[in-house]
């Protein structure tokens, strides 16, 4: 019997679900909050509470039957919290377990002045949040090898779909277009995360992976798609130089690069959104924009 368990079933864990739902006899997901965990129910994902310091009773029963694993939870200064809680030890939690994937980012190649990047770049990661998701990484590396079981290491792009994109912002007044010379960044439609991971597990693949679309693109020009497509004005320009922001917010345009999904489409995967363009179209003309 094939069971996944999805660790963090949010935005990116419920599109994995999805994709997987056909192929495994059962589709499990954690959560911190009792609403959330209605939620997963009636999308068909059995619901555990995780509040990422235990492991309760009811949590360990299912993870000594888990085949699949996919861990989305962003670790912290104490590292990933599932590996902190087995002490690296997957198999005393999961002796079933056959694959695993560990949904990483491509902050982690850090910063190379707009340049291509690959799964073979090295990572010079520059903010703390991209140097735990190395040390993370590398944590789940070892963990896997430990225990003999295939792991992919998903480096994903900003991820937007149905519920979180420009529209959205356009409407909440929240978009901005920020000018900084040169900058662009790559984008991930949700959907193609959950076909991607789909895909891995046909294939009981092992590796790194970069899960970008084709494009990287200047931010503000996908505003100003956006803005065209829903017919109003985009907001104004600003100067990045000049601009209020938020530490975070400043830090991701500390990060310039080109990320490649060349080893993806040489396994033979053809992404649904490869572009901004086409995957805004679609979900401004299907309506399904404000849906999550």
């Amino acid at each position: 019997m094939s069971q996944l368990m999805i660790f963090g079933a949010g935005y990116s864990g419920k599109a994995i679900a999805k994709s997987l739902q056909d192929s495994m006899d059962r589709v499990c997901g954690t959560t911190r909050s009792a609403d959330q965990a209605d939620r997963l129910q009636s999308l068909g994902i059995t619901p555990f509470i995780f509040d990422g310091e235990m492991l309760n009773d009811d949590l360990r029963a299912a993870l000594s039957t888990v085949t699949h694993l996919v861990q989305s939870i962003a670790p912290g200064k104490t590292g990933d919290p599932l590996l902190r809680l087995c002490g690296g030890d997957l198999q005393s939690l999961m002796p079933q377990l056959k694959w695993a994937a560990y949904l990483s980012t491509v902050g982690v190649y850090g910063n190379h002045d707009g340049a291509w990047v690959d799964e073979a770049t090295p990572c010079k990661p520059v903010s703390a949040r991209s140097l735990e998701r190395v040390e993370a990484e590398q944590a789940w590396i070892k963990a896997a090898n430990d225990a003999s079981v295939p792991l992919c290491i998903l480096r994903l792009s900003g991820i937007y779909g149905p519920g979180r994109n420009g529209f959205m912002n356009l409407e909440k007044g929240t978009a901005r277009r920020l000018i900084k010379q040169d900058q662009v960044f790559n984008r991930i439609r949700v959907e193609d995360i959950g076909t991607v991971s789909a895909f891995l597990v046909s294939h009981n693949a092992n590796g790194i992976f970069n899960v970008t679309d084709d494009e990287p693109a200047p931010p503000q020009d996908v505003v100003t798609f956006a803005a065209d497509l829903m017919g109003i004005d985009p907001p104004p320009e600003q100067s990045f130089e000049t601009a209020e922001l938020s530490p975070m917010a400043r830090s991701f345009y500390g990060e310039n690069k080109r990320v490649s999904n060349g080893k993806l489409r040489h396994m033979g995967f053809s992404f649904r959104y490869p572009d901004y363009r086409g995957s805004l179209r679609q979900l401004w003309e299907s309506g399904t924009w404000k849906d999550e």
